[in-house]
């Protein structure tokens, strides 16, 4: 059981680093078939040969998905959280194909709301690859359990 279940068990500056996640073939192909998103950026390497990146690169929403998935193999109680309330995300440096991912996620405001059972909690988070490479960074806004 995590000790991270309610509002108040959180105070700024907490952090959380995931364990680490490697992209492959795999998973672009699933996430392109999922969301439709068949761009030749992540689909045809051929073309992107030529590119500023020389070879595919994965989804930056796919980077950001598994990163919100990641954030519950740490001590954050998935269980506490109400409701996503909000991102603003920059995309700083390719994920390339077989990089692996993680992220330290850090609470970085928390405030009250008007009803007694909840909270809302901004994280800043970090996302490396494995040459330690800020590949995505940004704020996500949760509504969370407050102890009863």
């Amino acid at each position: 059981m995590s000790i991270y279940q309610w509002y108040e068990d959180y105070a700024i500056g907490t952090s959380f680093v995931t364990p680490a996640r490697t992209i492959g073939e795999t998973e672009v192909s699933m996430f392109a078939m999922l969301t439709g998103d068949f761009n030749r950026l992540h689909t045809d390497a051929e073309y992107m040969k030529e590119s500023v990146f020389g070879e595919r690169i994965a989804h930056g929403l796919l980077g950001l998905s598994i990163v919100n998935g990641l954030k519950y193999r740490t001590d954050m109680d998935p269980d506490a959280i109400i409701a996503f309330l909000g991102l603003e995300w920059v995309f700083s440096a390719p994920i390339r194909f077989n990089d692996t991912i993680h992220a330290r996620i850090q609470v970085a405001a928390m405030r009250e709301t008007k009803s007694p059972d909840r909270g809302i909690i901004s994280f800043s988070v970090a996302v490396h690859n494995q040459h330690a490479v800020l590949v995505q960074k940004g704020t996500m806004t949760m509504m969370v359990k407050r102890r009863p």
